[in-house]
Order: structure tokens, then sequence, then C-alpha cells
């Protein structure tokens, strides 16, 4: 990860602090984030930037060669099998510098994310339907071929 010196208390701090070439990056996530989860809450979480709307949507951060991006969405398909070509060595995503970041996926994982977030709410809130646990974020499997 790019060295933020200290815990940074927004998101704000903490792109000022990040290496220049990632600010613009920073800046344009953090603009896609709010356009497909308007009422998400901003925070700092993990020392990195995160959003919140009935639980976690998003972590992103910016490191030495990549963006990345946390936690995996699994629950479509499509989705997933267009991520391929990010994922990390643990179902993390890894958007490289040195290529155009691809806004469009990454608004689409907070879409799906926040869909989920508000089924599980919605859920929760309803006896009948009630869940005995939240799902847990299970790391998006790599396929077998060992495409990288």
């Amino acid at each position: 990860m790019v060295r933020i010196p200290s815990v940074p208390a927004n998101i704000d701090e903490y792109i000022a602090a990040a290496a220049p070439a990632a600010r613009p990056l920073l800046k344009e996530i953090r603009r896609v984030i709010r356009v497909a989860a308007p009422e998400a809450e901003e925070l700092i979480s993990y020392r990195m930037p995160a959003f919140r709307q009935h639980g976690i949507l998003i972590y992103f951060a910016a490191f030495k060669h990549h963006i990345g991006v946390f936690p995996p969405v699994p629950g479509d398909a499509k989705l997933e099998q267009a991520l391929e070509p990010y994922l990390g060595p643990k179902g993390n995503l890894r958007f490289p510098l040195d290529r155009p970041i691809p806004y469009a996926l990454i608004r689409r994982i907070v879409s799906l994310k926040l869909k989920q977030n508000l089924a599980w709410a919605s859920a929760k809130s309803t006896k009948k339907a009630r869940p005995g646990k939240r799902p847990p974020n299970k790391p998006m499997q790599r396929p077998a071929s060992g495409r990288r």
C-alpha cells in the first residue's frame, strides 16, 4: 500500500496523502461509488477508504502498482467473469495503475453489494424471513486454467 503516514480521518485526507499519480483515480472511484450508492456513508476502516450502507459496500486503497478493491462480491456470474482478469491471490481485486481503471465494473460491484445488503437488512427486519447469520463475503475463486 502507498505509505499513508498516519491513520487518515476521512477519505479526503486519504486521497491527499496518496501518491500524486493515484489521486485522480481514487477521486474518480469515490465519485463512481457515490453515484451507485448515494446514501452510503463514507468512512476509513482498516486504514482504507470504505463505504457503508447496511454493512460495508466496498473498500479501496492505493498501492504502489495498483488500486485494490475489497471485498469480492459473489452472486452475479457475469460480473464474476468480467472481474476474472483482476483477481488477486485471495479473491481481492487489483486494478493496475498502468491500465485504464474499469470504473463501470466498480459501479456494478457496488450496485450488487448494495442490493445484497438491502436484501439482508430487509430479511433481518422481518421475523418470518429472518436469516440466522449474515452470509459471509466469500472470495471469488480463480479458474483452474491458472490464467493471471
